[in-house]
């Protein structure tokens, strides 16, 4: 399914008595893990694109950043790699998922040192349990956010980032920024207006 679109790696110079994996027992590797290793994604996220994307993500790292490796260790960093795609999806699924929320949620009313992350609560869930058509609009609106997120005040959209993607908390992104923690909520409060005033004139309403 995926092992075709691997490329051909080239070994890189290694100690000696260090057997490398060749790049038919790497290609062999693959193609024998697939079936599980999709198996296993699609347990964990339960729709089968995700599930699919996420077995090619991991199977294209592992050739790319591991296919000097001896074939011995392939097993291990192949599960090390496509667990940690899986908790990044999830990762992902449930910061989008704020992003959408926190912008419904937003009430143009608060102060500018509101924080409206402290108040929400996300189900980091919700993303995955979306029909495909569900999903398709997830993406397309996500994919608006996004674009606007790059339109925004330098500082605004560190600190919005570093709150809403990174999860960091208020102290950590104050001291990441090099301010206090009311300007973080001040830079964060006024970026939510901007996003969801500028979706509001996309005639976008969440």
């Amino acid at each position: 399914m995926f092992v075709d679109l691997i490329p051909e790696v080239i070994p890189h110079p290694s100690p000696r008595n260090r057997i490398l994996a060749s790049p038919r027992e790497l290609s062999d590797f693959l193609a024998a893990t697939e079936r599980r290793a999709f198996k296993q994604a699609m347990f964990a996220v339960r729709n089968e694109e995700t599930a699919l994307d996420i077995v090619q993500d991991s199977m294209m790292k592992l050739a790319e950043k591991y296919g000097d490796r001896p074939a011995e260790e392939l097993p291990m960093l192949f599960q090390r790699i496509i667990q940690n795609t899986i908790r990044d999806h999830y990762r992902r699924s449930k910061v989008r998922s704020l992003w959408t929320t926190l912008l419904s949620a937003f009430s143009s009313g608060e102060d500018d040192d509101y924080d409206p992350l402290e108040t929400l609560e996300v189900d980091a869930e919700a993303q995955t349990r979306d029909s495909p058509e569900g999903q398709l609009q997830q993406a397309q609106l996500l994919d608006i956010i996004e674009k606007e997120i790059m339109l925004l005040p330098a500082r605004q959209r560190e600190a919005f980032l570093m709150r809403y993607w990174e999860d960091m908390d208020v102290a950590e992104t104050a001291s990441a920024m090099g301010c206090s923690e009311g300007s973080v909520k001040t830079h964060c409060s006024r970026a939510t207006h901007t996003l969801a005033n500028a979706l509001k004139a996309k005639g976008i309403t969440l």
